[in-house]
Parts: structure tokens; C-alpha cells; sequence
């Protein structure tokens, strides 16, 4: 097995259990499905009020899911004592449809863990199916914390 790229090598889901009970996370039911030593997998369910008018799934929400599963990763890696963590830039294309009911798996693995600049890739799938949803790529600027 590999070593685990995270800041805290036994971090656990307990740990981040905190940040999806507000804001976004807790609005979109976003929550942390399982943590390994290089990825960390989101869920989301589709849920009528994520929906554009044809009733599927909005891009924008495919986004949020993308951006927030690369930036709790990114904030893993950091010592979040003296750093932090900001998404950069977010590249989504949407793949395939999701409908109302379905849940959202998003996995997101390391591309580059620079110093100062973190590239992940992330992809969306529904759960039970093979086809994809969403990619995207997220790149997060480390900063330092003042």
C-alpha cells in the first residue's frame, strides 16, 4: 500500500465529518463517502431543486460536487495549522445525464501536489452505472496563513 498523501496519515471521515453540516455541503446533502491513501470520494443525491428546466441534473451542481471533493482533498494534503487551500481554476465536461434520484459518486485522485499549486482529477459517476457524469480537473493555490 501506499503512503498516504494527506497531511494527517490517519485522517478519518469522522475527522471532516463537521464541514457537511453547513454552508453548500449541507444544502446540496453533499457527504463524505470514503477516504483512501490518494483519493477522496463525495456523494450527492439529484435531487429536484439541483434540476435545469428539462428536469436532469444542472452543470452547476455537477461543479460544486467537482470543486468541493478537490478542495477538501487539497486542504488534506496542507498543514492546515499554517496553510490553506483555494480553488484555482475548475474544467468540467459534462458526460451524460443524471435524474432525480440518482446518486452522484465523485472521485478525486492527485495529478500534481506541487508546493504552492495542486492539480486533481475528479470524476462523476452515478451510482450503479458505468457511465460517466461529469470530469473535471480542479488546480488549488496553496496559501499560507497569516
Amino acid at each position: 500500500m501506499n503512503s498516504p498523501i494527506w497531511f494527517k496519515k490517519d485522517i478519518s471521515i469522522n475527522d471532516l465529518s463537521h464541514l457537511f453540516s453547513e454552508r453548500m455541503l449541507a444544502h446540496l446533502k453533499i457527504k463524505i463517502e470514503s477516504i483512501s491513501s490518494n483519493s477522496l470520494i463525495l456523494s450527492m443525491p439529484v435531487t429536484e431543486e439541483i434540476t435545469q428546466p428539462l428536469g436532469l441534473l444542472h452543470g452547476g451542481a455537477s461543479c460544486v460536487l467537482a470543486e468541493s471533493v478537490g478542495s477538501i482533498a487539497s486542504n488534506m494534503v496542507v498543514d492546515y495549522n499554517t496553510s490553506f487551500a483555494l480553488g484555482l481554476e475548475l474544467n468540467a465536461t459534462h458526460l451524460s445525464p443524471a435524474k432525480v434520484g440518482e446518486i452522484l459518486l465523485a472521485t478525486c485522485t492527485p495529478i500534481k501536489l506541487g508546493k504552492t499549486i495542486h492539480s486533481w482529477d475528479i470524476s462523476i459517476y452515478a451510482k450503479g452505472r458505468d457511465s460517466i457524469i461529469s470530469k473535471a480537473r480542479l488546480t488549488t493555490m496553496i496559501k499560507k496563513k497569516s
